[in-house]
């Protein structure tokens, strides 16, 4: 008869312990955002990768703490180029910044684009610009002066030439008109061609009205906007993968975090960094493939050319580096840094920009 007695007690005692420790579940309640819809990769990484890998980490971790997600995708709560100031601002919590859109809050982040003919290795330039960020100070700041904690970067796959016109050597460019918008156009300056502005949602009526001949652009892109329609002959230049951002969190939010949460946002930053740089490198070449099969001509300059092509320019990234010190800005270190990143990891550059 005790043994009886005893069970519903043993039962309700279970039932009090299973409540209180779901009682002593915490929800946190993030929301992330991005300018970019997820037809881009970095934003379906950021869904599919990164806030499943912080949910997986918390509940191994225990799940004391669990997560509440809102998401906020494609510019419906922060616009392309304002996501740092959004997430800054606690309109949202968690977002890919994309620092090419927002140089004047990340000169430093941007080095690649003034360093052409680097390396078409996505993993490397994130790796790079990240260890980069751990050593100079002024390139770390650049996230925390912003209210923002780096979580991981991404970068672009190398950037090519799309054009109505077959292209062996720089030279076949003279007197053409490329759309090669920003920083980019320093690529093209010294070829003979004119560089014209625009942007990916521009590129395919440029050239197919002739306001342009071609583009210089990175495959995934060129892909999506159908360039090999109007510019089918693709001539893998190599201009080298871009950095072009990364994810970050409001500081304050992350910073009253407990230490358990922040571990597991970090570990799964770095999880999204790897993971969207195999995605990305894969869906190029997937791309590339689909777009040969649709009858675009794919040639790829040789060695030889790439640096003829790289020496025939003028000292882009010397000039950068020399208007960004005029501000106080480290551009020489980042320049030194980045180009003896590139070398020691066994990249192939025909020119040391550094020099």
């Amino acid at each position: 008869m005790k043994n009886h007695a005893l069970k519903p007690c043993l039962l309700l005692a279970a039932l009090a312990l299973s409540a209180g420790a779901a009682q002593a579940q915490q929800v946190i309640k993030l929301t992330a955002a991005a300018g970019h819809p997820p037809v881009f990769l970095w934003v379906k990484t950021l869904d599919e990768v990164f806030i499943p890998e912080v949910d997986k980490k918390l509940a191994a971790a225990g799940g004391k703490y669990k997560i509440e997600w809102t998401k906020a995708y494609g510019g419906t709560l922060v616009k392309l180029g304002g996501e740092s100031k959004g997430v800054a601002d606690g309109v949202a919590d968690v977002g890919v910044v994309s620092t090419l859109f927002e140089a004047a809050k990340f000169p430093m982040q941007n080095v690649s684009y003034y360093t052409p003919f680097g390396t078409d290795r996505i993993d490397l330039v994130s790796k790079t610009i990240a260890d980069m960020q751990k050593s100079i100070p002024s390139m770390a700041d650049a996230w925390t002066k912003n209210g923002l904690v780096y979580l991981g970067g991404m970068a672009l796959d190398s950037y090519h030439i799309w054009s109505k016109f077959p292209i062996t050597k720089y030279e076949d460019l003279n007197g053409k008109k490329i759309s090669a918008p920003g920083p980019a156009a320093n690529w093209i300056r010294g070829t003979g061609a004119v560089g014209v502005a625009g942007t990916l949602n521009s590129y395919y009526e440029d050239i197919k009205s002739g306001v342009s001949d071609g583009a210089a652009v990175f495959t995934t892109g060129a892909a999506a906007a159908k360039l090999h329609e109007v510019a089918p002959y693709i001539t893998k230049v190599n201009f080298g993968s871009q950095f072009a951002g990364g994810i970050a969190i409001n500081k304050r939010r992350f910073d009253r975090m407990p230490p358990e949460v922040q571990k597991a946002i970090r570990e799964a930053g770095d999880a999204w960094t790897a993971q969207y740089a195999t995605a990305q490198t894969a869906l190029m070449e997937a791309r590339m493939k689909e777009m040969s099969a649709a009858g675009a001509k794919i040639s790829e300059l040789s060695d030889a050319e790439r640096k003829r092509w790289a020496d025939a320019l003028s000292p882009v990234a010397k000039t950068w580096a020399a208007d960004a010190q005029s501000k106080g800005l480290p551009a020489q270190d980042v320049l030194n840094a980045y180009m003896a990143g590139l070398i020691r990891a066994g990249a192939k550059v025909p020119r040391d920009w550094s020099k």
